[in-house]
């Protein structure tokens, strides 16, 4: 019984995890089922938990909302993920750097004062 309440808890976060990726990418579940060649209703179900999504279309969705499957996964960031970002900010010069820094740092320190707030509210 166990067993199966965590499968059901981890489809239910992997699912919660697409369907944010494809609504931060602005894609509907029909025009994300267009591309990757299956059903609306394969993308409904597999946002909702309540299927497990083929290897081949967890490496599609990953391609196309631009994340790898390990992150759709697992919901933690893979060795190519950050790859993905510093090849991102290598194209900064070390002035160019020194304010996209303080903006991760005032994200860092919105997300993290969220956070707090959001589990002091759940007491």
């Amino acid at each position: 019984m166990d067993s199966e309440k965590t499968k059901a808890d981890f489809l239910i976060s992997m699912g919660k995890r697409m369907k944010q990726q494809r609504k931060a990418k602005k894609i509907t579940q029909y025009q994300l089922a267009e591309l990757m060649d299956v059903t609306p209703q394969m993308i409904s179900s597999a946002e909702l938990g309540q299927k497990a999504i083929r290897p081949e279309n967890l490496a599609k969705m990953a391609k196309i909302l631009g994340v790898s499957a390990d992150y759709l996964l697992t919901g933690e960031f893979s060795d190519t993920d950050i790859r993905r970002l510093r090849d991102k900010l290598s194209v900064f010069g070390y002035e160019q750097l020194q304010p996209v820094e303080q903006i991760l740092d005032a994200c860092i320190q919105l997300c993290t004062k969220t956070d707090a707030t959001s589990q002091i509210t759940q007491k």
